[in-house]
């Protein structure tokens, strides 16, 4: 079996990579690639403080989970996440800050983190470097960007750039919730409707797919995909909009002014809070020109705590922290809920520390507050099933399973609205993080293993 294709799930929370390999299920096994780990986040860390480097060099650099551990442990540098919203926007060729002076473009780090997942594949498949990984599939959402396939080209375009940057010279993508059925196949035992649910941090995806022992040794599968619709919310719109309910207000966000000349309170410009809570712009508050623009704007508050506060976390650039915290409140909250809307616990809440904003400060998000706050776009999800359904044809009785995959299907009540929307259907729950990444590997043995060889 050649060993010089691999299969990649770049994702915008969490990466893997899939080798051929005989002896493993589907001829295709994943990728440790940490921490015995088969699934890594897709993070870079570049350190601010190292030796001069020579013309043209890179900063040195930390990925996955050693990149979070070199921002939790307080290294100088820069973080960066969610690197797949950038394709598609017109930041992905600007250059920005890393640190120590230096700076890259978006499409370099996109390149490098490809790279290495690249690098990673030949190691584990023992490929010398005279015959290296050339050929690889990669997993894309149904859409990069909502209602603008310009745009959306314009992403696939990009990614496709950053993967022959990297080496990888013949290259085929495919939707990653068709992938995700491709996975659920691999042990189906009789033809069935799939419509699968592929939500992770930044879209949800969904697609409806013929399925059965007798379809899944064919390359041509176009006939048995009858519907496929996404829409860009998922995992970090979730954590975007929990940070603004429950933590910014501590920092003035929806906050007023003082009261004067017989005028009323203004509400205090909320531009730099949405840019704070979304990741990719977290950054761009921390640029000197806006950070003194800022501090100028004290009088703007009544309290005086809240633009204390704000410039703190600017001063001490803390925006990543916030957004971490948020997560973690997340998933904390979602454990206090078990998909019942009537069932809501009006005292269960998680506590978010923030000492490191302000000594002693803290904030709270009740389970209500959090499922108000995300009930917009917990629908445009549940929304986007239906479309799916409605845009092949189908009655939703029609399906007969429902599968779930991605990061952000570990929060209950997206599970649960959605399987109510397909009360028929049946629930089944694939692995959350690696099953794109393994029905990719089925995918890229079909195009380029021995029988696509022989063919």
């Amino acid at each position: 079996m050649s060993l010089s294709w691999c299969a990649i799930d770049f994702g915008t929370s969490n990466s893997a990579v899939a080798v051929p390999d005989a002896a493993a299920r589907g001829g295709s096994r994943l990728v440790v690639l940490e921490d015995s780990q088969p699934t890594m986040p897709t993070a870079v860390f570049y350190f601010a403080e190292h030796p001069p480097l020579a013309p043209g060099a890179e900063p040195p650099r930390a990925v996955g989970r050693a990149a979070i551990a070199a921002y939790v442990d307080g290294y100088d540098g820069r973080l960066m996440r969610s690197m797949k919203s950038l394709l598609g926007s017109s930041l992905f060729e600007q250059s920005t800050d890393v640190g120590g002076g230096h700076a890259l473009r978006y499409r370099d780090v996109v390149t490098g983190y490809l790279r290495h997942l690249k690098a990673a594949a030949e190691h584990a498949a023992g490929t010398s470097p005279a015959a290296s990984v050339t050929r690889a599939v990669i997993g894309r959402p149904v859409f990069f960007v909502d209602d603008d396939p310009v745009r959306d080209a314009t992403a696939q375009a990009a990614l496709e750039a950053c993967a022959r940057d990297a080496g990888l010279r013949e290259l085929a993508f495919q939707y990653e919730p068709i992938a995700a059925a491709f996975d659920h196949e691999a042990g189906c035992t009789h033809e069935e409707l799939v419509l699968v649910a592929d939500i992770g941090g930044g879209t949800s995806d969904f697609s409806i797919v013929r399925v059965g022992p007798q379809r899944r040794d064919r390359l041509e599968r176009a006939d048995d995909i009858l519907g496929n619709h996404g829409v860009h919310v998922a995992g970090t719109d979730f954590d975007r909009r929990l940070e603004l309910e429950a933590l910014l207000p501590a920092l003035g966000y929806r906050s007023h002014g003082p009261a004067s000349g017989g005028r009323a309170a203004r509400e205090v410009p909320s531009a730099v809070y949405h840019d704070l809570a979304t990741w990719h712009l977290i950054n761009t508050v921390y640029a000197p020109a806006r950070v003194a623009e800022l501090q100028r704007m004290a009088s703007w508050y009544a309290d005086p705590a809240h633009h204390r506060r704000l410039m703190q976390v600017l001063r001490e650039r803390l925006g990543h922290e916030l957004a971490a915290r948020t997560e973690a409140a997340k998933i904390d909250v979602a454990q206090l809920h078990h998909g019942d809307a009537a069932k809501l616990d009006e005292q269960a809440e998680v506590r978010i520390a923030l000492d490191a904003v302000e000594a002693g400060l803290s904030v709270r998000l009740g389970e209500r507050q959090a499922m108000a706050a995300l009930d917009a776009e917990l629908e445009r999800i549940v929304d986007a099933a239906r479309q799916t359904v409605r845009d092949a044809g189908l009655a939703p009785a029609r399906i007969d399973t429902l599968y779930f995959t991605g990061g952000s299907t570990g929060l209950a009540p997206l599970v649960a609205r959605l399987a109510a929307a397909f009360p028929q259907a049946r629930a089944v729950r694939g692995d959350r993080l690696s099953s794109v990444a393994r029905g990719l590997g089925l995918h890229a043995l079909r195009l380029f293993g021995p029988v696509a060889s022989a063919r």
